[in-house]
């Protein structure tokens, strides 16, 4: 009997074969390491880096790959500052998280429903999350689910990830609540550390729209509440953030992700990062066969920013000095390159990269009384 080429549910052999190769670059006997929203934040961050969406698609534990390498990670939260976190969190949470729903304007806190999110497993517990989800959307009424687990596909295998909590507001909208230990002072918070947690809330958010899309009368917010100490007390207060910016930058890179297969195909035949069967040479020569975009913000999120720097300045990357310097030399992509423009011994004078260069040489050179080289510098009013 004949059936039409709509009919039944879609080819599962390219998903497979993914599948199969990725299980093949970790090692078979090699359980896939678990992503979650850090990690997949981090990736947002640094969108270029083929080398990470290829090991962390994998499944591929990287804190024990750079331990195998000889460079072992050493960024982490503080035994401190995680008990003080959690201390934290207890204290906006007490008392069914009266002060956290205060904090979005629920007149009466405490009439909030509060699921029972228990269940085996992070399968279960995921679709015990979904179930109370539909429940309080349909039930019109403030609701908190207090750590629920949502799961996102990540290169065809389920991540899981748990938000500190999730608020459904009785016209069915859904905010994602990230609580965190660091102070907001008359209103504001470390730039840097808001960006982090944005990219992290965003994760979230992006996972809470797939069961959005199959709720019916559910909304995600896109503005997420970053809960934060007042000041220097241990009260705590509350910001919205827009995260509709990290949200494109994670589905994009998400996207990249499901297509880690065409980085694979172009890697050697063999290769893998079987930390079980292959020496730390053997290892070393498969992580070099990926390319990287190692820059130093990756030391505070990559637990393989040490192995990756120590090549990039063994290679006299530029990268090594920042992301907006790189963006400055434009095609000068070594330091010797930067230093010999500099000096007037290579580079087109019209660039206006060379010509900056040579231009900050001989204003150094004046500076510090020496003479400074004779060369041209480019065109008046090159940068």
């Amino acid at each position: 009997m004949s059936t039409s080429l709509d009919s039944g549910p879609p080819p599962q052999a390219p998903a497979t074969a993914l599948r199969q190769r990725l299980a093949q670059l970790r090692g078979p006997s090699t359980a896939p390491h678990p992503l979650d929203a850090r990690a997949l934040a981090a990736l947002a961050a640094n969108p270029g880096c083929r080398r990470r969406a290829l090991l962390d698609g994998a499944g591929v534990d990287k804190a024990a790959l750079a331990r195998a390498l000889g460079s072992p990670a050493v960024f982490g939260q503080s035994q401190f500052a995680f008990m003080r976190g959690n201390a934290f969190e207890a204290r906006v949470k007490a008392e069914g998280g009266a002060a956290l729903l205060g904090l979005l304007g629920v007149a009466d806190p405490r009439a909030a429903l509060v699921p029972d999110l228990a269940a085996a497993g992070p399968d279960g517990r995921a679709a015990r999350t979904a179930l109370a989800l539909r429940e309080a959307t349909g039930a019109g009424a403030w609701t908190l689910l207090d750590h629920p687990m949502l799961a996102l596909q990540v290169a065809g295998s389920p991540a899981y990830l748990e938000p500190d909590a999730v608020v459904v507001h009785p016209d069915g909208r859904w905010t994602v609540v990230e609580i965190k230990s660091f102070p907001m002072v008359d209103g504001s918070a470390d730039p840097s550390k808001v960006g982090a947690a944005a990219r992290q809330a965003a994760v979230y958010v992006l996972a809470l729209e797939h069961v959005a899309a199959v709720t019916k009368d559910a909304s995600v917010d896109h503005s997420v509440l970053l809960v934060c100490p007042k000041d220097f007390s241990n009260l705590p207060t509350g910001s919205a953030v827009d995260v509709r910016k990290q949200l494109s930058v994670t589905r994009r890179q998400l996207a990249r992700l499901t297509r880690v297969e065409e980085i694979a195909s172009v890697l050697p035949d063999g290769l893998s990062f079987d930390m079980e069967s292959r020496s730390p040479g053997e290892l070393a020569s498969a992580v070099e066969s990926v390319p990287s975009a190692y820059a130093p913000d990756c030391l505070s999120a990559c637990e393989l920013a040490f192995h990756c720097r120590e090549r990039a300045r063994s290679a006299g990357a530029v990268e090594t000095l920042g992301r907006a310097v790189r963006g400055e030399l434009g095609g000068l992509s070594a330091v010797a390159e930067v230093l010999s423009a500099a000096r007037g011994e290579s580079g087109d004078p019209d660039d206006p990269a060379v010509a900056a260069l040579r231009r900050a040489a001989r204003l150094r050179a004046e500076a510090l009384g020496a003479k400074a080289p004779d060369v041209a510098v480019g065109r008046p009013g090159c940068r």
